[in-house]
């Protein structure tokens, strides 16, 4: 089994690393979110190519991920770099332990939501994907990160179906960050919306899987951003929402 783990591991670094012109993409994307000399959290952090394009435009960088293999992959790649933090944990509502849910042959749909398995699992996009209990990880919260490292400039959270709960263990807005939308679960992203109208005044873009664009030319309020879920097909593809505070 651990051959097909290892291929998936090689399949995320081909994707991420392997295709030409995506960093600058990248790059363009957050232009308007991560400051030079700014501090991001990377959650989720997987192979490291937001925390790459995090450090490559002068942010620091908090990366958090979970699983051992991809864990030691960073260390390996951004071990040596002062301005990385990486932490072998994961983030929830609070802090503790909980049972990695892993896909052997999927690693990047590894998640700690029994819930989320059962309700995308048995959709098309899904239905190659086997879960297995994996270990036990660490779990912290953005709070207590927040309290250790300081206030984010921007917080990615790639998640897959904890995405509510990270943000159910964040007590004060930020600036800007960004949560995975799926179609098949579309109402986590609609109650991560709703949980971060109650810290602050957001508004919202869109970005399709890894295209790294923009979908919207306008920021959104969080009723479009609901109502433009609610209209996705459960054929379209998953993506990131993007908020960011009301600059008025």
């Amino acid at each position: 089994m651990r051959v097909y783990r290892y291929i998936g591991i090689a399949r995320s670094l081909a994707m991420y690393y392997g295709i030409p012109f995506r960093a600058a993409r990248m790059r363009e994307l957050y232009s308007g979110l991560v400051p030079p000399g700014g501090l991001c959290f990377d959650v989720g952090a997987h192979v490291g190519s937001r925390l790459r394009c995090f450090r490559s435009m002068g942010a620091r960088v908090i990366a958090l991920e979970p699983q051992p293999d991809f864990a030691r992959i960073l260390r390996w790649l951004y071990g040596r770099d002062p301005e990385v933090v990486i932490l072998e944990t994961a983030l929830g509502a609070q802090a503790g332990e909980a049972t990695l849910l892993t896909s052997t042959k999927t690693p990047t749909v590894s998640s700690m939501n029994s819930e989320w398995v059962s309700q995308v699992g048995v959709t098309e996009g899904f239905r190659h994907v086997h879960w297995s209990a994996g270990p036990r990880v660490p779990v912290t919260t953005l709070d207590a990160l927040i309290q250790t490292h300081g206030r984010p400039d921007f917080v990615k959270i790639d998640v897959e179906g904890m995405e509510q709960a990270v943000l159910a263990g964040l007590s004060t807005a930020l600036p800007a960050l960004s949560f995975e939308y799926l179609p098949a679960a579309r109402d986590m992203a609609v109650a991560c919306i709703d949980r971060l109208a109650g810290l602050g005044s957001y508004r919202y873009n869109w970005s399709d899987g890894e295209s790294s664009r923009f979908g919207s030319a306008i920021w959104m309020s969080p009723q479009a951003a609901r109502d433009w879920l609610t209209r996705l097909s459960l054929r379209a593809g998953s993506g990131d929402l993007y908020a960011r505070v009301d600059q008025g």
